[in-house]
């Protein structure tokens, strides 16, 4: 059997890709071909995500080549994947999560704390923007994009006193040893799905499907379902400051999530945990949801209201 792989050219999916396909060959007896294709997101470079569509933009058309018949899977950063799929393609496993949380890389500096006032941080992510500007208002935050190596060489010739980062791709990519400090949770929220691996597929191909079983992390699926159901609860995207970070540990599930206004003035934050029942799926769903609700309650529509008029303007 053989099975095509959809992915972005870019060194960090190539190592995902890589890393499924080595998987799906040490299970399965099967031929696995890489299929690289080009996204809108890897084609505009110089307009931060927020202001040109935002997370769809790494997808769509390894989507349509799928739709197509042209490859059978995608991997996908799972925190690029929105909420609403096309019809008939589904998010069919999730590998263990990889660490989720934001990593600071600087040449001089060891945290975020050492940075002089006035210093150039950069990121073009509006949730780690607002989280930035929570921990030191003095900063000055540029924009950022490109693949991990462009963003660290624009580090290291110094366009920046220090950028923030996913730390799972650069694990990944083995690049721990640029890493001069690591947020928490509690300091700075992840991004939904941040650290996961999705596997997308034909929700009709039970062949694929089948064959995808034995990837799928159990624990991992129900965290990044309850994620998932916070950012289409709230209908987010890049165009607005949120996070939310699920947790399951000694038979409890944990939920933290934000929202904020762009300039970080508004920050609304909650938590919610329960026990975990026999239906782990629909209770990360609905906890989800009902987190994403207690924030748009509390003044978080009247945000997502403003940033979208703002967005239009703009």
């Amino acid at each position: 059997m053989k099975v095509r792989i959809g992915t972005r050219k870019s060194q960090l999916a190539l190592w995902q890709a890589n890393y499924i396909a080595d998987l799906l060959k040490k299970n399965a007896n099967v031929e696995v071909e890489l299929v690289k294709i080009t996204t809108s997101g890897d084609k505009i470079l110089d307009v931060p995500l927020a202001k040109i569509g935002g997370k769809g933009l790494f997808v769509k058309e390894i989507e349509e080549a799928m739709l197509k018949g042209e490859i059978d899977i995608a991997v996908h950063s799972l925190k690029d994947v929105p909420t609403q799929l096309p019809e008939g393609l589904g998010i069919v496993a999730i590998t263990k999560r990889e660490d989720p949380r934001d990593a600071f890389l600087s040449v001089k500096y060891k945290s975020i704390h050492e940075l002089p006032s006035g210093a150039v941080i950069g990121t073009s992510s509006l949730r780690r923007k607002t989280q930035i500007i929570k921990l030191r208002k003095d900063l000055q935050i540029k924009d950022l994009r490109g693949n991990v190596d462009t963003r660290i060489r624009k580090l290291e010739e110094g366009q920046y006193d220090a950028v923030i980062l996913a730390y799972a791709g650069l694990k990944r990519l083995g690049l721990e040893e640029k890493v001069s400090y690591v947020f928490s949770p509690e300091e700075m929220i992840p991004a939904v799905c941040q650290g996961f691996l999705g596997i997308e597929a034909r929700l009709n191909d039970e062949k694929i499907k089948d064959l995808l079983k034995h990837l799928n992390d159990e624990e991992s699926f129900i965290r990044a379902t309850a994620e998932r159901s916070f950012l289409k609860t709230l209908e987010g995207g890049c165009q607005v400051p949120l996070g939310a970070y699920c947790e399951i540990s000694d038979g409890i599930i944990k939920i933290s999530g934000f929202i904020a206004d762009l300039e970080g003035k508004r920050f609304l934050k909650e938590v919610l945990q329960e026990k975990l029942t026999n239906e782990p799926l629909k209770q990360a769903e609905d906890l989800g949801k009902k987190l994403a609700n207690m924030l748009l309650d509390k003044g978080g529509k009247e945000i997502l209201l403003d940033v979208y008029k703002l967005s239009k303007i703009l």
